[in-house]
């Protein structure tokens, strides 16, 4: 399989768009926005640790065993478990920041694209709809993150934490998970044009944080080639928060530490 580089990607469809969530851009990495402008790879406020030309910040994430055991016990609860809807300022508070895991940075980043894809199977709509970045049903709030290696500056690995209340958080959880059983075999994506092809969907094994926990792989196509996007989703009362990255340099599902939805569970109760 030839090598896929961030930085010579072109755009094929919402898989393009999620490599720019991915790396903290706002525009298919490696493309020309509208304008003809390159990308601005400052909007996740890490751009110095990340060269957008060098394929381990989406492929090497750092040895699990260098991660954390336990959650840092400086890590505070802001009180969400009781299905509290918070707002905006409170969701910021309750987000990963550096230092929360001392192995990762945290930096902001911009939303999804205001354009995403639709399933072309109904059940499958869920998937879609976390692949655009806007999970379903809509939240009141939301606030997006980029996690980057504290001293690599990789992987890089985005976070989306969104304030439903406890009926609407059950609900995308219930969906969703329903959609990943449902959806083995595959489905398409439709959006701007283009269409995206996702050939096939599998439930992965993860560590029980919050109320519920959930991680599945949907593996994508760039450029003719399979890419493996795992997304990782822990639900608190009524916020939830997704984790998500993919692997754009071969097939070997990429990893997200679960020391990350453990803190990110308890900063939320």
């Amino acid at each position: 399989m030839r090598t896929r580089t961030a930085g010579t990607a072109r755009r094929t469809g919402t898989v393009a768009a999620l490599a720019a969530l991915v790396l903290g851009v706002t525009a298919a990495c490696g493309g020309d926005d509208a304008d003809g402008k390159k990308p601005d790879a400052s909007a996740s406020g890490t751009a110095e640790a990340r060269d957008p030309k060098d394929p381990g910040q989406v492929s090497e994430p750092p040895a699990l065993e260098d991660q954390p055991k336990t959650v840092n016990p400086e890590v505070k609860g802001v009180g969400a478990g009781g299905g509290k809807e918070l707002t905006k300022a409170e969701l910021d508070a309750a987000v990963l920041a550096t230092g929360d895991v001392p192995t990762f940075k945290s930096g902001p980043m911009d939303g999804p694209p205001e354009q995403g894809e639709s399933a072309d199977k109904p059940d499958c709509a869920p998937l879609t709809a976390m692949i655009n970045g806007k999970p379903e049903p809509e939240p009141s709030a939301v606030i997006y993150r980029q996690l980057v290696g504290a001293k690599t500056g990789r992987p890089a690995i985005s976070e989306f934490l969104a304030t439903h209340g406890t009926q609407g958080a059950t609900t995308l959880f219930n969906r969703l998970s329903e959609a990943v059983k449902n959806c083995e075999d595959g489905f398409k994506g439709t959006g701007a044009g283009s269409t995206s092809t996702y050939a096939a969907v599998k439930r992965l094994d993860v560590p029980k944080a919050g109320d519920d926990t959930l991680a599945y792989q949907v593996t994508g196509e760039f450029e003719g080639d399979p890419v493996p996007m795992v997304f990782q989703v822990v639900r608190v009362g009524g916020t939830v928060a997704t984790f998500y990255t993919a692997n754009f340099e071969g097939t070997t599902t990429p990893e997200i530490p679960s020391i990350l939805l453990a803190t990110q569970a308890v900063k939320l109760k």
